[in-house]
């Protein structure tokens, strides 16, 4: 699903304050697609100035389109494992805006290994997951130090909180996040708020991908997948995007070194989910 047609549903829709980010500079990695996408459309919306990276050539365009309707956004390609590139994304950041207010650590590399994951698989894994936050976080610090405000949100996911089959890769580099964050947060404040979300199921493009590999697409996969949320459906990225924002924002002033789930009720359920199956539980 193009994350375009998700702002235009009456899923996740609030009225936008156009003034709450005027002024002020974020830098989202991952930017070009789905999550990432969706929060880089709304920082613009809100009047922040944007840089955002990503491996996509899409991000050309994107930008290219932005500046047209007159938002001030940049684009940085490049792989998040490279650490110079990390380096790069702020340093061309403080150049063309002279100031870093927010960071959102958004990309990161889906490699779900097992038992049979190799070397490269937990390189991949964690290089472009919580090293690349990290080395993130240490790159705009100065700046957001210097400036005695700052706020870092970073991405991680349900799959950091519980066990999923053949996943010890991601679920293990998405943990890593939630740790991160907490030792961020102490070691940044008091200037500088860091917190982390955990998304559950959200129509992605690679979660658009695993639905059409049947020919079965969102009509056939949401009420499946939707049965492992309390809200029976799966999530919009803006519906990310937004909780994201309010993190951001002075709104959240007195938040720091937590994780928002975004979860639509799904770490919430024990076992039985939705009820619709008949389980015999017993007398005892």
């Amino acid at each position: 699903m193009d994350p375009h047609e998700s702002q235009n549903t009456e899923v996740g829709t609030s009225a936008i304050n156009m003034e709450r980010f005027r002024n002020q500079v974020a830098i989202v990695t991952g930017g070009a697609n789905g999550i990432g996408y969706s929060i880089v459309s709304e920082l613009l919306r809100e009047g922040a100035s944007v840089v955002f990276s990503d491996k996509s050539d899409k991000g050309h365009e994107l930008a290219s389109n932005w500046t047209a309707e007159g938002y001030e956004v940049h684009f940085c390609k490049g792989d998040m494992k490279n650490g110079s590139f990390c380096e790069q994304i702020v340093e061309e950041a403080s150049q063309k805006f002279d100031r870093i207010d927010f960071l959102v650590n958004n990309a990161f590399s889906f490699v779900g290994e097992g038992l049979s994951a190799r070397a490269e698989d937990w390189d991949q894994s964690y290089s472009v997951g919580p090293i690349a936050y990290a080395r993130m976080a240490q790159a705009v610090a100065p700046y957001m130090q210097k400036q005695g405000k700052g706020a870092i949100v970073n991405i991680a996911s349900i799959s950091a909180h519980i066990a999923q089959i053949d996943r010890w890769t991601y679920n293990s580099a998405k943990s890593a996040v939630l740790g991160l964050t907490r030792c961020m947060a102490l070691d940044m404040g008091p200037s500088v708020r860091v917190n982390s979300v955990s998304p559950a199921w959200v129509w992605t493009q690679e979660v658009d991908k695993a639905a059409n590999l049947d020919g079965g697409g969102r009509d056939k996969w949401e009420p499946v997948w939707g049965d492992f949320h309390m809200l029976e459906r799966c999530a919009e990225p803006i519906e990310v995007a937004r909780p994201v924002l309010f993190l951001l924002s002075e709104d959240a002033s007195f938040i720091t070194g937590t994780d928002l789930a975004i979860d639509g009720g799904y770490m919430s359920m024990g076992p039985e989910g939705l009820g619709k199956l008949t389980v015999n539980v017993g007398t005892r």
